[in-house]
């Protein structure tokens, strides 16, 4: 017995020494660094490799010109050079704009996240570092020392669809305690995302609860559902177990995900503390999101007060044999026939769906339909969505 406590005791404390390896065995500095100019430094302890270059959405956007005349943009990864000490360092040539950026490093041609930064986040299929430049619209999406609302993960039943899915639900500082009533934002993801998708990436509990505090919007609900109807909820957190995200899902655009919205909406003023009634419903959503926004919006014109399609994919094809997607034009027609309070819609101008958006807007304006829009640079990027649902917010319920 004695031997055997003795194994085991060494086992813990060779266990523990790994632990302490994996700590103190490697050179220790802050990384990212963001400095006194706002220029960012990232290091990498890699002293075999032969090559590192960091690529992310805060190295901007070049032009240049085809020999067919056409631009082609591109964002060129910086080069780190290495150091006598192993470690490769990049320093931004030039300051970088507050802002929520992600990344990840190339070692020698094999595309990696950054082991000296825990902070890390999942797009679709793709887990990426994150780092923040405080100050200007990047100041709402930290946390404050401010009221904070609940984020909850909630299970509903669909009967249109006959089974249990997933949404995430914000609820204002306060809801708990008290017994006020709130209106509803609908905020839908884009293609590949999940119910996850607006309150990681988004950041849309701080955005929501730095711009209530301010007084810059109404306290609201925010209910954030899963918008593949393939899907219960997000990968690795449904009986499916660890199944690998993807894009490739059959359902995302035959009009099932539109026919059952109104489960939601039942669902959601059966269980919260709601104003059902429209001028107290908006619903936005990024791409896809915007697709369903668009659509849902148009079919239920009864439903929503405010719609926001944020670099949406406005294609009004009948793009499959779904009732959902039949005489367009004149469900737009009807929809905009009860006044819409706020048919609101943004696009940066380096997006692949911006002409989309022209030519849709082009339609609108044909009619006489009034909308509002905003437009700004980048692409189709979170940096863009966040935006747009930081000048959407302040617009409703007022």
């Amino acid at each position: 017995m004695t031997r055997l406590i003795s194994s085991a005791t060494g086992l813990l404390i060779s266990t523990v020494i790994m632990a302490q390896q994996a700590i103190w065995g490697v050179p220790q500095f802050i990384n990212p660094e963001i400095n006194h100019d706002n220029t960012v430094t990232f290091r990498l302890y890699a002293p075999d490799a032969h090559s590192v270059y960091v690529d992310g959405d805060f190295i901007p956007i070049t032009t240049t010109i085809a020999s067919n005349g056409k631009e082609i943009k591109t964002r060129r990864p910086g080069m780190m050079k290495k150091g006598e000490d192993g470690i490769w360092v990049y320093t931004t040539p030039d300051p970088v704009a507050p802002e929520l950026y992600s990344y990840r490093l190339n070692v020698d041609g094999l595309t990696i996240t950054d082991p000296g930064n825990v902070f890390q986040i999942r797009d679709v299929g793709t887990v990426m570092n994150v780092f923040l430049v405080d100050g200007d619209n990047a100041d709402y999406y930290k946390v404050s020392d401010t009221p904070h609302g609940t984020v909850s993960k909630v299970w509903y039943h669909s009967p249109t669809l006959g089974t249990d899915r997933r949404m995430t639900v914000y609820t204002p500082a306060g809801y708990e305690k008290g017994d006020k009533h709130y209106p509803v934002l609908y905020l839908l993801h884009g293609m590949g995302g999940d119910e996850n998708s607006w309150s990681e990436l988004g950041r849309a509990a701080q955005i929501l609860d730095n711009m209530i505090a301010s007084g810059e919007v109404q306290p609201m609900i925010v209910v954030m559902p899963n918008g593949n109807v393939d899907m219960q909820g997000a990968p690795g957190e449904t009986s499916l177990g660890f199944q690998a995200p993807t894009i490739q899902l059959p359902s995302t655009w035959n009009g099932m995900f539109e026919t059952h919205f109104p489960d939601i909406v039942e669902f959601v003023d059966s269980t919260y503390r709601t104003i059902p009634e429209k001028s107290h419903r908006a619903i936005a959503g990024l791409s896809m999101g915007g697709f369903h926004s668009m659509q849902i919006s148009k079919e239920y014109p009864d439903m929503f007060d405010y719609v926001g399609l944020f670099s949406a994919s406005v294609v009004p094809l009948e793009i499959k044999d779904s009732p959902i997607y039949r005489d367009f034009d004149r469900k737009l027609a009807t929809q905009f026939a009860k006044h819409p309070r706020l048919y609101w819609i943004a696009i940066g101008k380096d997006d692949f769906l911006y002409q989309t958006n022209v030519d849709f807007r082009k339609k609108l304006d044909a009619a006489t339909y009034p909308y509002e829009y905003y437009e700004n640079t980048d692409g189709h990027i979170w940096r863009n969505w966040r935006i747009y649902l930081t000048k959407f917010l302040p617009r409703l319920f007022r």
